[in-house]
C-alpha cells in the first residue's frame, strides 16, 4: 500500500509517496509558505464596488488574492479565508497566494494552519537514492523512456511536456505515456498542462494513445481534452502551489543550496569537522541559521569551501579528522 513519507530537512520539508520501495509522487514545501487548506484571519485592503474578488492582508502582512467575497464586505473589514493556492514565483514576477472567503471571523474550532502532513509518516531520512533520483530528474526537467525522452518546461501560461525520440508517432506516443504519468506525479505538476505528442494522422491511432493516457492517469484527478490532429493534449488539474519545475526555474540556486545541506547532513565519518564544498554561487544562499542547524544535527564543526569546478547540482561533503 502506498504511503506518504515526510523528511524534515534544513530549509525545506520533503514528501514522497512510496509503494514497495518505489517513489510514486513527490512534494516540496519551504518554511513560511502559505499552504492550500490553511485558514487565516485577514483584513480586506482593496476591492472594487460590487466585486466578489479582492486583495486581503493576513495578520503577518502577507497579501492574498481572495475570491467569493460577499458584495457587502468593505475595505478595512476583517474576515477569515482559506488558502486555495500558495504563492508562486516565476521569472520576472511573483504570483500572490490565493484564497476563498470563509466567514466573518475565524471559527473557534478552525485550525489556523491545516496540518497537511497529519496522515503522513515522518522519517529521519528517505531510503538512499529516492529523493536524489526525483531531485536530479526534476533538475534536468527531462525523463528518458525506451526510444525517447520527454522534456518539461514551466511557462507562465502552462507547463508544456514535449516528446522526442525514434519510432513511428503512434509507437513513440505510447512509449512516452508512462514517463508522462511519472513526471506529473514526481514533479508535482498541476494547473494548465500541455502535452505535445508527435502528430498522429490516423484517428484510430490517436484514440489508442488517448486511451493509454487515460489509463495511466486514472487515479490522478484532472480534466483533459482529446488529442487533436496535431498531437496536442491539454490537461487541467487543481493547482495548489509551485511544482518542482517552478522552483528550479525561479530559484535554482535556492534548490541547490538546500540539496547541498542535505548531502552534508548525510556525510559519513567519525571526524569532528564537516567540510561542505559548493559552487561559489551557492555560498550566499546558505543562511547562517541553516549552517547552525547543520552543525547541531551532525554534532560537527561545519566548514564551507567554494569550488568553481563543482556544478550547482553537485556539492561535495566529507568528514575530516581536523
Amino acid at each position: 500500500m502506498a504511503e506518504w513519507l515526510v523528511e524534515r530537512g534544513i530549509g525545506e520539508t520533503r514528501s514522497l509517496l512510496v509503494e514497495n520501495g518505489e517513489v510514486i509522487a513527490a512534494k516540496l514545501c519551504w518554511p513560511g509558505e502559505l499552504r492550500a487548506g490553511e485558514a487565516h484571519s485577514a483584513r480586506l485592503i482593496s476591492k472594487a464596488k460590487g466585486a466578489r474578488r479582492g486583495v486581503a492582508a493576513l495578520d503577518n502582512g502577507r497579501e492574498v488574492l481572495v475570491d467569493q467575497l460577499p458584495t457587502s464586505l468593505t475595505e478595512g473589514q476583517s474576515f477569515a479565508l482559506r488558502i486555495s493556492r500558495s504563492a508562486i514565483a516565476e521569472r520576472g514576477r511573483f504570483k500572490r497566494a490565493q484564497g476563498r472567503y470563509l466567514a466573518d471571523s475565524l471559527p473557534k474550532d478552525e485550525a489556523v494552519s491545516a496540518n497537511q502532513d497529519a496522515a503522513h509518516r515522518e522519517v529521519s531520512a528517505f531510503e538512499a537514492g529516492q529523493w536524489e533520483e526525483v531531485w536530479h530528474t526534476a533538475s534536468s526537467a527531462s525523463l528518458a523512456f525506451s526510444g525517447g525522452e520527454i522534456v518539461c518546461s514551466a511557462t507562465p501560461a502552462m507547463t508544456v511536456i514535449d516528446i522526442d525520440g525514434d519510432g513511428s508517432p503512434k509507437e513513440l506516443g505510447l512509449a512516452a505515456v508512462p514517463a508522462i504519468a511519472r513526471a506529473l506525479r514526481w514533479f508535482d505538476i498541476a494547473g494548465n498542462i500541455g502535452i505535445d505528442f508527435p502528430s498522429i494522422e490516423a484517428k484510430a491511432d490517436r484514440r489508442t494513445v488517448d486511451q493509454a493516457l487515460d489509463t495511466a492517469l486514472v487515479d490522478w484527478p484532472h480534466e483533459r481534452t482529446a488529442m487533436n490532429g496535431f498531437g496536442f493534449v491539454q490537461l487541467i488539474a487543481r493547482l495548489e502551489g509551485p511544482s518542482l519545475l517552478h522552483r528550479f526555474a525561479a530559484s535554482r540556486t535556492g534548490m541547490c543550496a538546500r540539496f547541498a545541506l542535505r548531502a552534508a547532513e548525510r556525510a559519513e565519518g567519525a571526524g569532528p569537522v564537516l567540510l561542505l564544498g559548493v559552487h561559489p554561487a551557492l555560498k550566499a544562499k546558505l543562511k547562517p541559521e541553516w549552517i547552525d542547524e547543520l552543525a547541531r544535527r551532525t554534532g560537527k564543526q561545519v566548514r564551507i569551501e567554494t569550488n568553481p569546478s563543482l556544478a550547482l547540482e553537485g556539492p561535495s561533503a566529507q568528514i575530516l579528522e581536523a
